[in-house]
């Protein structure tokens, strides 16, 4: 498993290289609480707001962060009356 700053296009390359079995994304999950989504449409991922907003104990920066507009939409057909 590799760590730490890793992007999409560094992680598909430490997969492809074998370097790697296993990449951990965590700022761009907290950064993109849909990630996976954002990953699969090959979807622009959110920017980290700063490093002063993370395990600062309130919820900026883990509430606020928008998510793609493909998830808003997948979102909103899932609400609507049947």
């Amino acid at each position: 498993m590799v760590n730490n700053g890793y992007d999409r296009q560094n992680g598909d390359c430490g997969l492809a290289s074998g370097r790697a079995d296993l990449v951990s994304f965590g700022r761009l999950f907290i950064a993109n609480p849909d990630l996976v989504e954002r990953l699969k449409e090959n979807a622009p991922l959110n920017k980290l707001m700063g490093q002063e907003t993370l395990y600062s104990g309130g919820a900026h920066g883990y509430t606020d962060y928008p998510r793609s507009n493909k998830a808003k939409r997948d979102s909103l057909d899932e609400s609507a009356p049947a």
